[in-house]
């Protein structure tokens, strides 16, 4: 297993817009399941020493998932995520808004465009992330860009790190 991965962050002032690229040295499958499962989302989608809990997921157009950032303390922060558009292993879309914890959102939130594609290097399969995150308002997406930028360096971390394990179990069965 080759263990360069590509991140690169990208933020487009003038169109509100950040775009994040990752890849990982994971099939497709691996990755997309890595998004769309709760029980795994939990494992990596929160920077350390966060962690991530999901309240519930319905991973269908029109369907959410209600989760909570949740620090060392137990401080929560809570977010809805609202999926819009899925195309199976290829592409979905949300719209990702802060929340309470009864659901009352903040005033702005952002879409996201996530597409996934699969290609081999050397051999193995690699699957690149490409996202595309559409800010409401200029000022929401200046307010949490630096902590953003940091938490998704983070969480990607956690992901590259839970997918090699993932495969290293695989290639033990």
């Amino acid at each position: 297993m080759n263990n360069t991965s590509l991140f690169d962050f990208n933020v487009d002032k003038a169109t509100k817009t950040v775009s994040i690229t990752m890849e990982f040295d994971a099939d497709l499958s691996l990755v997309w399941d890595a998004f769309t499962i709760p029980e795994i989302l939990d494992q990596w989608y929160a920077p350390k020493p966060w962690t991530s809990k999901t309240k519930y997921m319905d991973f269908k157009v029109g369907g959410k998932r209600f989760y909570a950032m949740v620090s060392p303390e137990g401080q929560e922060r809570w977010a809805v995520q609202k999926y819009t558009s899925i195309s199976p292993k290829t592409n979905f879309k949300m719209f990702n808004v802060f929340t309470d914890k009864d659901e009352n959102p903040d005033v702005h939130g952002s879409d996201w465009d996530l597409n996934f594609s699969e290609h081999s290097t050397d051999g193995s399969q690699r699957t690149k992330v490409n996202i595309s995150i559409y800010n409401e308002s200029r000022e929401r997406m200046e307010m949490v860009l630096e902590g953003f930028k940091i938490g998704m360096t983070m969480t990607y971390e956690n992901l590259k790190d839970l997918l090699a394990s993932q495969q290293l179990s695989g290639a033990k069965k």
